[in-house]
């Protein structure tokens, strides 16, 4: 089971991620602004009031619709969605369902979509830049 804490420490811990002041977001700087991979779900509980933050949840960015729709399908009970995120390449993640390990997972894959490209290289190691190179070269 995962907690805020864990959302805060495994984000931070992200080349130049930040937190947005006053929100529970996670972003990194992108073209001159801040680009979220990582936000606290907003809950339409009443239809005719405005959204309210549920803290159990996240939303996080993934690469496309198709790896949205392969994390919801394989895992019901820790990914779901909701008519406003339609289209949209998110899941929403339930906190109490989702082991440590698999959000730190989660949350690097949805850097990575977000973080801009000299960022991403700057945060590999020296071994996945050799495999990447031999890969490269082997095409």
């Amino acid at each position: 089971m995962a907690t805020q804490a864990d959302v805060r420490r495994i984000a931070l811990s992200l080349p130049a991620a930040e937190q947005p002041r006053g929100q529970f977001s996670f972003a990194v700087p992108n073209k001159g602004a801040l680009k979220k991979f990582v936000w606290v779900w907003k809950e339409r509980i009443d239809p005719k009031k405005p959204r309210v933050p549920n803290f159990d949840v996240i939303a996080v960015r993934v690469a496309d619709l198709a790896e949205k729709e392969r994390l919801l399908a394989a895992r019901p009970d820790v990914f779901f969605t909701e008519p406003h995120y339609n289209g949209f390449p998110a899941v929403l993640v339930r906190l109490t369902a989702i082991r440590v390990p698999d959000l730190r997972t989660l949350l690097t894959a949805g850097w990575r979509c977000q973080a801009p490209a000299d960022v991403r290289r700057g945060s590999e190691t020296p071994i996945t830049r050799r495999r990447s190179a031999r890969q490269r070269s082997s095409r």
